[in-house]
């Protein structure tokens, strides 16, 4: 997991681009979803944190945007707890 305020923004769009981050989520609501969601773009960027993966994502205790990761928000919605 990368912070967003840890990182300059050419090394983010390097990293984005050789695909090591593909994933933002919200630090405080424990949310993550893809780059382009539109929900992800208007967090503040103290509260931006970056997934190279769903799993990592997932094991950080962040759950699917429901936006953009539609179907998977639905199946982690259903899951037992």
């Amino acid at each position: 997991m990368i912070q967003h305020t840890a990182v300059t923004p050419a090394a983010l769009r390097s990293m984005i681009r050789k695909k090591l981050v593909c994933f933002g989520g919200n630090r405080k609501l424990k949310i993550y979803g893809m780059l382009s969601c539109a929900s992800g773009k208007r967090m503040k960027e103290s509260n931006r944190v970056f997934f190279s993966s769903e799993q990592e994502a997932r094991r950080n205790g962040y759950r699917p945007c429901g936006h953009c990761l539609k179907s998977d928000y639905e199946k982690w919605k259903h899951e037992p707890v």
